[in-house]
């Protein structure tokens, strides 16, 4: 069953284009009251305009400046869609380490530093939802081993990491909190360029279906998960 997201506020970062953006205009065609986070912050308002929804410009490599960019924020709903990649070179050992630092603050720490902030208080309300965009190259029984774009596989295998991890601490649904990642695929992004094979709206999907799945903490949803095309796959 899927829930109406009325009365429910939402934080997207990466909404300014591509798989944040979708996924913002989805949350808000299902009722949510959206906040968008991205860096460029005529990009952000365009969208947001676009879905009606709030703009919060803001780099999320500066992640030490999160927690009081959103303080004041009663979330539901977060989103981490924002990500960037390493370059197509880097592998373990050729990776700079600013480069891997760079990657790392975008792909990693700051959805900690969005978790650490406003997951608390969905927790202490009862009901929340958590979904981090992750990738095919985190995936441990994938590619997510096969080497090259290291920065970025390693951080999105951290980021599974820490979704099954807080999953857990919040007790797997039982604290009112879903928390799961999603491979939204190779897709027609900035990131994918034109040439790949799905499209914006196909990986956006199963992150906008995570959002709204009913749930209680007596009876939860399966949590702590990874999804791709609303089906579990393996980490």
């Amino acid at each position: 069953m899927a829930e109406d997201l009325s009365g429910r506020t939402a934080l997207v970062t990466g909404a300014s284009r591509g798989l944040g953006r979708a996924v913002a205009a989805g949350l808000a065609s299902a009722g949510a009251t959206v906040v968008g986070m991205a860096r460029d912050a005529s990009a952000l308002a365009e969208a947001c305009d676009a879905f009606g929804g709030r703009a919060l410009a803001h780099d999320l490599a500066d992640v030490d400046g999160i927690a009081a960019r959103v303080d004041g924020l009663e979330v539901d709903v977060l989103v981490n869609a924002a990500a960037v990649m390493s370059s197509p070179r880097s592998k373990t050992l050729d990776a700079s380490l600013a480069e891997w630092r760079d990657v790392r603050a975008v792909d990693l720490d700051a959805p900690f530093a969005l978790l650490s902030a406003l997951v608390p208080g969905m927790a202490r309300r009862r009901w929340g939802r958590v979904i981090n965009l992750s990738a095919c190259l985190g995936r441990m029984s994938g590619p997510g081993t096969a080497g090259g774009l290291a920065p970025y596989r390693v951080a999105k295998a951290g980021l599974n990491a820490l979704t099954r991890n807080l999953a857990h601490e919040l007790a797997l649904g039982r604290r009112g909190v879903l928390v799961d990642a999603t491979c939204p695929g190779h897709c027609r992004t900035d990131m994918g360029g034109p040439d790949a094979p799905r499209s914006i709206d196909q990986g956006a999907d199963t992150a906008i279906w995570l959002a709204c799945r009913a749930s209680t903490p007596s009876d939860p949803a399966p949590t702590g998960r990874l999804w791709e095309d609303r089906t579990e796959v393996p980490w």
